[in-house]
């Protein structure tokens, strides 16, 4: 038992002091103020969606055909 309680006080000191510097870190992070609004991800936005080659006999919903508002007349 005295082996489990040294264990989980090193443990927790470990924890505090890893918070403490990545909280130092993130804190010297945002005092330099990246105020820009720069997602930071590079490149040209491309919102368009991909071309996705379908097996064939399959259709996306939107090139459906599409039906008639009216029904074929029938003549008997």
């Amino acid at each position: 038992m005295n082996s489990l309680v040294i264990d989980l006080f090193m443990c927790g000191v470990a924890y505090v002091i890893l918070i403490y510097f990545v909280a130092t870190m993130t804190r010297n992070a945002i005092r330099r103020g990246n105020s820009n609004n720069d997602d930071g991800d590079g490149g040209i936005e491309n919102l368009t969606p991909p071309k996705i080659d379908l097996p064939p006999g399959v259709i996306w919903p939107s090139d459906s055909p599409k039906k008639s508002k009216t029904p074929d007349l029938v003549e008997y």
